[in-house]
């Protein structure tokens, strides 16, 4: 099954206009038509489809960085399977990013799945399938880290695994020998990187606040390591299925953080950052937050949202059953599932069904992926709220950088196109507000374990109740004074409330659900990556 803009019998006239830029990279890269279709065109090298850097009209293409197989341990499916639901949903781009543990680890690794991920590139020509690793950050939580497609792309990750894993290595407490383990971790992948033995890596921090024990100081080190390395966050985590009425229990919240504060967690983070607001993670939905207070030094830190599937919502699969003597810690592969014919426990959406990232490119390829990744060419949104968004602030996009003179005023331009077609819970999605975020820059952090940026807030809230089709809002920014940033976010306005810092910083931001009564469909919202304005 294909989505409408990658279908052949759809006509173009039917696309919206980001599933006409999506259909026009898959036909200057030869994927489009019935060669692709029938999979007998191999997936462009690397190095293919240029990216021309001087092109400022960007396709955007959907993807999602955080998917499990049967070589983690908790999760369920196959390679094939997932690449499958993928080619259903519409992602472009999709990494898979196994647990590392022991069982993974002594059943060789990365090394042990690469056959199933070339197989799966080549059944799947118009995805763009990375192979990847779910690590656990010395002294700290779990982060996406994968590679652009290489000869030694498994291999990289093999070692990587075994040298820096803080699980497989038992460096899971947080103390300082561990903290500069992390570290020493991301520097290995980019002095790799240097030496060619991969053409590309990124990492992106994962549901950083699920347990409080990415402090900021922490996350501002790994940064810092190499910036071009360690990008991001998971602005929204997985498991946004969680919290569905009468499905989990009670106590249910979307992501699953269902964690209170522990020994490990860091003392400095409030009670509410232990819960997702408006699906997303408190770094990111705090306004004058954590996420404010890394981009106020005036460094780009991009944001995802992603599905983190191990087990979906409603899926009537299950486990498989294990032949005697055989368990994943001897394996490090999980049997093939099994369907029941009835739901089972779960907390996922397929990726695509309903969390989104969205990446700016000028052409296709797998390290035209990264570059836009790298560069903050990123928004995200939730039960496909809008069918696309383009922000320009003279002519700079989301990611980049404008100077102007002390003073100057500015007009921010926002095309928004709604939602054509009902989404995949079947409902038409309809969005309420567009809210401006304006931020300082005022360079480090004279404290690292500050999670505050105190000059942040909303600037202004846009109502556009009713408004559908493409149109543009033309907003006019205060006059610069000073180093700042922009960022943008909305909502289909049916759960807002005051932001957790105050209703004066953010009046209608969004808010934590009830527990156990978290619907993600009935609270969808977006969020882009900010631009930057330097002052001269």
């Amino acid at each position: 099954m294909l989505p409408e803009w990658a279908d052949p019998a759809v006509p173009e006239e039917k696309l919206d206009p980001q599933g006409v830029s999506r259909r026009g990279l898959l036909r200057t890269a030869g994927l489009f038509g019935g060669l692709a279709v029938a999979g007998s065109v191999a997936m462009p090298s690397p190095a293919a489809a240029h990216d021309r850097d001087d092109d400022p009209q960007l396709a955007w293409l959907v993807g999602d960085h955080h998917v499990h197989s049967v070589y983690s341990h908790d999760a369920k499916y196959t390679f094939a399977q997932q690449a499958r639901r993928a080619a259903q949903f519409g992602p472009d781009w999709m990494v898979f990013t196994e647990h590392s543990n022991v069982g993974h680890a002594n059943a060789g690794g990365a090394l042990a799945e690469h056959a199933e991920v070339l197989t799966a590139r080549a059944e799947n020509p118009r995805l763009l399938i990375f192979q990847g690793l779910e690590w656990y950050i010395p002294a700290a939580e779990h982060a996406t880290v994968f590679t652009a497609p290489g000869d030694s792309e498994a291999e990289i990750l093999r070692q990587f695994e075994l040298a820096y894993d803080g699980k497989l290595l038992n460096r899971t407490t947080d103390t300082p020998e561990n903290q500069q383990l992390a570290v020493d971790a991301i520097r290995w992948l980019a002095a790799r990187k240097r030496a060619g033995d991969v053409p590309d890596v990124l990492v992106l921090a994962n549901h950083p606040s699920r347990l409080g024990i990415d402090s900021p100081a922490e996350v501002r080190g790994w940064r810092d390591a190499d910036p071009s390395i360690v990008i991001g966050m998971e602005g929204a985590p997985g498991a946004q299925g969680a919290a569905l009425p009468g499905w989990r229990g009670a106590t249910s919240i979307r992501g699953e953080y269902e964690n209170k504060p522990s020994t490990s967690s860091w003392t400095g983070f409030p009670a509410e950052s232990y819960v997702t607001h408006g699906g997303f993670d408190w770094m990111t939905a705090t306004v004058g937050g954590m996420w404010d207070a890394m981009l106020a030094e005036g460094k780009l830190f991009s944001i995802t949202t992603n599905s983190d599937n191990h087990r979906t919502v409603h899926d009537t699969w299950r486990n498989g059953d294990w032949p005697a003597g055989q368990n994943f810690d001897n394996t490090g592969k999980l049997p093939d599932p099994v369907d029941t014919g009835t739901p089972q426990p779960g907390s996922d959406f397929w990726p695509g069904q309903f969390s989104r990232t969205h990446v700016g490119v000028t052409g296709y390829g797998y390290r035209q992926l990264m570059a836009g990744l790298r560069a903050g060419r990123v928004w995200v949104d939730h039960g496909q709220l809008l069918d696309g968004i383009d922000v320009r602030l003279n002519g700079v996009t989301l990611g980049g950088r404008l100077t102007v003179r002390r003073g100057q005023r500015l007009t921010l331009e926002v095309t928004v196109t709604t939602a054509s077609r009902p989404n995949y819970h079947g409902e038409l999605p309809k969005l309420a507000h567009v809210d401006v975020i304006r931020g300082a820059v005022r360079g480090p952090a004279r404290d690292r374990t500050d999670w505050r940026a105190p000059a942040t807030r909303v600037a202004r809230s846009i109502d556009v109740h009713g408004r559908t089709g493409t149109y543009t809002l033309r907003i006019p920014i205060d006059p610069i004074t000073e180093p700042a940033y922009l960022r943008l976010r909305g909502s289909d306005g049916r759960r807002n409330g005051p932001g957790p810092l105050g209703a004066q910083i953010d009046p209608r931001g969004p808010i934590p659900h009830e527990p156990g009564n978290g619907d993600p469909w009935l609270d969808t919202w977006f969020y882009t990556n900010p631009i930057f304005i330097d002052v001269r």
